[in-house]
C-alpha cells in the first residue's frame, strides 16, 4: 500500500485549508488504498528539505476546525517555483517519495502549482515511478482557466474574497457618507495583478448601482489622468466618490519586489497603488471639499475567515475530497475542478481536467463584464459572482474572546536522505 502526501503552494485563501481538511477525511475514508498521508510543512519547500510530518495521526475535531481556519498557519506554503532547469530539485522530490512510499502527491495551488504538479508527474512517468499527482485549485483571484470558463468555472477562495469585499465597501459607504465633507475620496486597493475579479467585486455591495463607486480594473486600460477626470466628474454629482483601483492598475514605477514565482510582490514594494492614487488626486485637485485618503487591506483579504462565504467553503472542502477520488479512479495527471450547471438557479458539479490544460493558464475578467466606460462591471458579472458570497455568516469557534484556530501537532518524521539545500 502506497502513502500519500498533500502540500499547500503560493498565496493561502480564507478556504484553503476546507481543502486540505476534504483531503484529510477523503484519505481516512479509503485505508485499503492508501497508508499514511504526510503532510509537507512549508509547500513543496518541505518536501525538498524531508520536512513531513504525519496528517493521520492528527486529532479528528482539529481536523473538523480546519472548515473555519484561514491561510496557511497550519501547514505552510511557499512561493518557490520549480523551473524546468532545476532537474536536481525534480530529483529530490522523487527521491523523497520514493524513501517515504509515497504514491499519491495532492498539491492544493493556483497555476503554476499546477504546472509542477504536472511536471512531476511527467517525471515519474519517465523514471517509472508508481505515483498519481492531483492538483487541487486555489487562488482568490479567479484567474485560472479560460474565459468561457470551460476549465473551471471559478476558484476556491474567490467567493469569500469577493464577500470581503462586498463586506468593507458596505461598510466604508457608512464612513464616506458621514466623513465626505473632509474626507471626500475613499480609496482602496485590491489585489489583481492582472485580473480584476477580486475589485469587480466591490460591486456586489451595491448590486442596484445607488452608490458613487468607480472600479479601476486593469483590463480597462485606465490611467492617473482618466481616473482624476472621472472621480472628480462622481464628485460634482454626488459629493463623495469610493474608489477601488486593481493593485496591477497602470500608474508608474511602484518601486516593486518580486516573489519567487516572478510575480510582483505589491506588499513588499516602496510604494502602493493606492498610495500614489491617493497622492495624485490630492495634488492635481479636487472638485469638492476635502481630501482623498487610501487604504490598502493587503493579506487581510486572504486571511480572514469571519468574512468567508460558507459557499466557497464547502466547495473547497469538496473539490478536496474530488481530488482524492479521480487519484483513485482516474489516476495521474488531473486537477479537480468546479464548473457551472446552466440552469437558472445557482448549481454547480465537480469533474476534472487535464493538469497540462491547467498548468499556467491564465484568464482576466471577460470584456463583456466591463462598462462601456471601463468604470464598473455589468449586471452579468454580478449574476455571476453574487452566487459566490453566499448568504450566510461562517459559524466561527471562540475561545476566551478570540478564534479558535486547528492546531496541529506537527513533528515531522525521522529522514531517510542526506541533507538538500534547494536550489533557489
Amino acid at each position: 500500500m502506497k502513502n500519500a502526501i498533500v502540500a499547500q503552494s503560493g498565496g493561502p485563501s480564507p478556504v484553503i485549508n476546507s481543502s486540505l481538511q476534504g483531503v484529510i477525511e477523503a484519505c481516512r475514508d479509503c485505508p485499503d488504498s492508501i497508508g499514511t498521508l504526510f503532510g509537507s510543512f512549508h509547500g513543496i519547500e518541505g518536501i525538498l528539505t524531508e520536512n513531513i510530518f504525519s496528517l493521520s495521526e492528527q486529532k479528528s475535531e482539529e481536523v473538523a476546525l480546519l472548515r473555519t481556519t484561514p491561510a496557511s498557519g497550519v501547514v505552510g506554503t511557499c512561493r518557490y517555483k520549480l523551473n524546468e532547469h532545476q532537474t536536481e530539485d525534480f530529483e529530490r522530490i522523487i527521491d523523497v517519495f520514493l524513501a517515504h512510499n509515497i504514491g499519491y502527491f495532492f498539491y492544493i495551488g493556483g497555476n503554476d502549482s499546477m504546472d509542477t504538479a504536472n511536471k512531476v508527474s511527467e517525471l515519474a512517468k519517465r523514471k517509472g515511478v508508481e505515483l498519481i499527482a492531483a492538483g487541487i485549485p486555489k487562488t482568490i483571484d479567479n484567474d485560472i482557466g479560460d474565459t468561457e470558463f470551460t476549465i473551471i468555472d471559478h476558484t476556491p477562495g474567490y467567493g469569500s474574497a469577493a464577500r470581503y469585499w462586498a463586506s468593507i465597501i458596505q461598510n466604508t459607504n457608512q464612513e464616506n457618507n458621514g466623513m465626505c465633507p473632509s474626507e471626500c475620496v475613499s480609496v482602496f486597493q485590491a489585489m489583481g495583478r492582472k485580473a480584476g475579479f477580486i475589485p469587480a467585486a466591490a460591486r456586489l455591495a451595491d448590486p442596484n448601482r445607488e452608490l458613487p463607486i468607480q472600479l479601476y480594473l486593469t483590463e480597462a486600460h485606465h490611467n492617473l489622468e482618466s481616473l482624476a477626470e472621472n472621480v472628480n466628474k462622481k464628485l460634482r454629482e454626488a459629493g463623495r466618490c469610493i474608489v477601488v483601483v486593481s493593485e496591477g492598475f497602470d500608474c508608474g514605477s511602484l518601486g516593486e519586489a518580486r516573489d519567487g514565482f516572478g510575480h510582483i510582490e505589491y506588499g513588499a514594494s516602496r510604494t502602493t497603488v493606492a498610495q500614489v492614487v491617493t497622492n495624485y488626486l490630492n495634488d492635481v485637485g479636487l472638485s469638492v471639499r476635502g481630501q482623498a485618503t487610501g487604504q490598502v487591506p493587503g493579506v487581510l483579504q486572504r486571511s480572514t475567515s469571519i468574512y468567508a462565504s460558507t459557499v466557497d467553503a464547502k466547495e473547497a472542502y469538496e473539490v478536496g475530497r474530488k481530488a482524492v477520488e479521480i487519484a483513485l479512479k482516474d489516476g495521474s495527471g488531473w486537477m479537480a475542478t468546479i464548473l457551472r450547471k446552466q440552469s437558472k438557479h445557482y448549481e454547480i458539479y465537480y469533474d476534472k481536467v487535464p493538469l497540462d490544460i491547467v498548468a499556467n493558464s491564465e484568464r482576466c475578467l471577460p470584456k463583456n463584464w466591463l462598462s462601456d466606460d471601463g468604470l464598473d462591471v455589468t449586471d452579468d458579472f454580478v449574476k455571476y459572482a453574487q452566487p459566490l458570497i453566499g448568504n450566510e455568516w461562517p459559524a466561527i469557534p471562540i475561545e476566551n474572546g478570540i478564534q479558535r484556530f486547528a492546531r496541529f501537532d506537527i513533528r515531522c518524521v525521522e529522514k531517510k536522505l542526506k541533507e538538500y539545500i534547494p536550489i533557489k
